[in-house]
């Protein structure tokens, strides 16, 4: 399957992590979403304990959107999915995020790690399929960004990157709380990046949780109205205006 081709159905919807067990202990009280479209995803993880007031706490919450990719490269074997992350709140790391799938339910999917040891409890969102919505931002000139705005079912994900790039001394699998330290007069520019995930109901976008946390408890009036087969526009509070539609699946 090409890098390009849409997940199965099965895949679709908004998936709350209720459990991660790793060598080190078990967690079960930070907040996860991961929004999967066609093809596109995006995800959200904000530990409970992380003190989002101050930059050290904002620094330990993880973000990342891109393509979605399932393959079975032995039979024998369960699905692989990997994240092809286009964007990341965290800077690179040095392995692939993909995971062997097995789905107990249509509702329930154990994830185990492939390049690390770990166990992942999925439950998808009820209400979260149907509609599946991917756009791209357009620039000033006309030319798409890594913005993201993603819809599935009645839940809505807007991912905007950094314009800063990574520090020439970062390294593989540093974290940003690492880049942060190293670079404290840079703090701002590495942490400005969102990612703010919430409920879309008759024209209101209520924003749950958000890298930052001014974001959250917001109300915003927000539309999307697809113009053509490749351009939107969005009304809403502080996104740009023009979009290219990279996935629209809007069913009556």
């Amino acid at each position: 399957m090409s890098a390009t081709a849409p997940i199965p159905d099965r895949y679709h919807g908004v998936w709350q992590r209720t459990l991660l067990e790793t060598p080190d202990g078990r967690d079960t009280t930070t907040w996860v979403r991961w929004l999967q479209t066609g093809l596109w995803h995006g995800d959200l993880r904000v530990p409970a304990e992380a003190d989002r007031h101050t930059a050290a706490g904002r620094a330990m919450q993880q973000g990342f959107g891109g393509t979605t990719l399932i393959t079975q490269p032995d039979a024998s074997a369960p699905e692989v999915c990997t994240w092809q992350r286009a964007i990341d709140l965290q800077p690179p790391r040095s392995t692939p995020d993909a995971g062997h799938m097995v789905f107990e339910t249509r509702d329930r999917v154990i994830e185990t790690g492939i390049h690390g040891r770990y166990l992942e409890v999925w439950e998808r969102l009820p209400g979260s399929t149907g509609t599946r919505i991917a756009l791209a931002a357009v620039d000033a000139t006309g030319e798409t960004t890594a913005e993201r705005l993603l819809v599935s079912g009645r839940y809505l994900m807007h991912l905007r990157p950094r314009s800063a790039a990574w520090p020439a001394d970062t390294a593989p699998d540093d974290t940003l709380a690492d880049v942060v330290a190293r670079h404290p007069q840079q703090t701002d520019a590495w942490l400005d990046f969102v990612i703010a995930f919430g409920v879309l109901e008759a024209g209101v976008w209520n924003i749950e949780r958000a890298t930052l946390p001014a974001l959250e408890g917001g109300a915003l009036a927000c539309t999307m109205q697809r113009l053509s087969l490749s351009d939107a526009i969005v009304g809403c509070e502080g996104l740009p205006p023009n979009w290219r539609v990279l996935e629209w699946h809007a069913p009556d």
